[in-house]
């Protein structure tokens, strides 16, 4: 179990006093984890009195639309000029669901001129010394989970009102694979039952976030695995390449792929998964694996410049997409070997 009693003073001493104006920023794209979280947090601190600003670098996947505080979440791609000033004029700032300040896109430079402490709430492995103090725990499965374990150590779960758990929930269901990736623990377990006593109503949260696609995106996705995946290293990886122009195709919105890379992991004896996504200015990379043999975290960090997690990570790559596939099956199969995986 985490214990954050020696750095609970060290928050105290950013927050108590007088109200504070503070930012919370979370990474581009943002997900249902770093929604969730940041949403639960800024409450937290409202109800300390602060005035509270969540910023995010460019919108949000709309099936995430219905989460109770979103709407007042500034988007620094469509309001440059109040993003900035929020972070310029904030006292604290809070990262969440990142280590690396530059995954902030327009609001990184800012956020590094600005003088206030930089506090980070996270669960991503390796953060930089960029931060005032840290609350970076790789072995809890979401960065919800940290803020639930954060909430109940400073305000007690009985500060979490109904709308909090589910936007807590949204970023540990969502960071689990609906509870089907590691750091599956009974704290985890018992943190879910103190979200259902609060008022949580899971069936409604998953329908909310996984009963909501559009029928452009369902008919992506049949695409996406009938014609674009691809299987490798005599079934033990596969991949999925999605041009712009094919994404065009299906009225593609943020968000759309998500989770898209997790399916070819439901074929027997699958060990790996990519999903190669064509933006204007790279490829965006997602991998995926099963179990302790393959460590995509180290993979990404070696062939995409990028990380994450041992079964979920990330990276780009800033070459065509043909020649991202090519790279792809070639680091795939020198990585299989070196890990002694054969037929």
């Amino acid at each position: 179990m985490v214990d954050f009693s020696e750095k609970i003073e060290a928050l105290s001493g950013y927050l108590n006093g007088t109200a504070k104006r503070i930012a919370i920023v979370t990474h581009t794209n943002p997900d249902g984890d770093a929604i969730g979280s940041s949403l639960a947090w800024a409450e937290i601190l409202r109800r300390k009195g602060h005035s509270v600003t969540c910023l995010v670098p460019n919108r949000f996947p709309s099936f995430l639309d219905w989460m109770t505080g979103i709407e007042e979440m500034v988007v620094a791609k469509e309001h440059p000029e109040e993003a900035n000033k929020a972070i310029e004029e904030a006292e604290v700032i809070f990262v969440m669901d990142l280590n690396k300040i530059d995954r902030l896109d327009s609001m990184s430079e800012p956020l590094l001129a600005s003088s206030a402490p930089r506090i980070l709430i996270d669960h991503h492995l390796m953060p930089p010394d960029d931060y005032t103090l840290q609350f970076s725990y790789p072995e809890l499965c979401s960065t919800s989970f940290v803020t639930y374990k954060l909430i109940e150590a400073t305000a007690g779960v009985e500060a979490i009102t109904p709308e909090m758990a589910e936007n807590l929930y949204v970023g540990i269901m969502t960071d689990t694979g609906n509870f089907a990736f590691s750091f599956l623990t009974p704290d985890l377990m018992r943190g879910v039952a103190t979200l259902l006593e609060r008022g949580l109503e899971i069936p409604k949260v998953y329908n909310a976030v996984y009963n909501a696609y559009t029928a452009s995106r369902v008919k992506l996705l049949g695409y996406s695995l009938g014609r674009k995946m691809e299987i490798i290293e005599n079934g033990k990886a596969a991949y999925i390449g999605l041009s712009e122009r094919e994404m065009r195709r299906f009225n593609f919105q943020l968000g759309d792929s998500e989770g898209f890379v997790n399916y070819p992991l439901s074929i027997a004896g699958m060990k790996m998964s990519a999903l190669f996504s064509e933006t204007h200015k790279f490829i965006r990379v997602s991998l995926r694996s099963r179990g302790d043999e393959v460590d995509v975290n180290i993979f990404a960090r070696r062939y995409f410049g990028g990380g994450g997690h041992k079964n979920a990570a990330g990276g780009k790559s800033f070459v065509s997409l043909s020649q991202t596939i090519e790279n792809y099956k070639d680091a795939v199969a020198e990585y299989f070997a070196e890990l002694g995986i054969k037929e």
